[in-house]
């Protein structure tokens, strides 16, 4: 009786392995990789760099670099409003 069981139990196991493997199998066998070249194409543009400088006289002066034109000057109009500067 418990051979039976066993043998049926065992069997039944094999049976879902045996499903389990096919359909897997079936979804890699669709499976296809698509590129998207918009997305290998973005380049992250790098925080403008800002080197403040402080003079004996209290005068301030600062070095900007960055990757973007229109950052830098953002940065620079920023400066001379929060430093107030003409």
């Amino acid at each position: 009786m418990k051979k039976t069981i066993l043998t049926v139990g065992v069997f039944f196991f094999f049976v879902i392995i045996f499903l389990v493997g096919i359909t897997c199998s079936e979804s890699s066998k669709n499976f296809q990789y698509k590129t998207q070249p918009e997305i290998q194409q973005i380049k992250v543009n790098k925080p403008v760099k800002i080197k403040l400088k402080r003079s004996v006289e209290g005068k301030y002066s600062w070095d900007l670099s960055g990757d973007s034109v229109d950052e830098v000057v953002k940065a620079d109009k920023r400066l001379k409003k929060l430093l107030k500067i003409e």
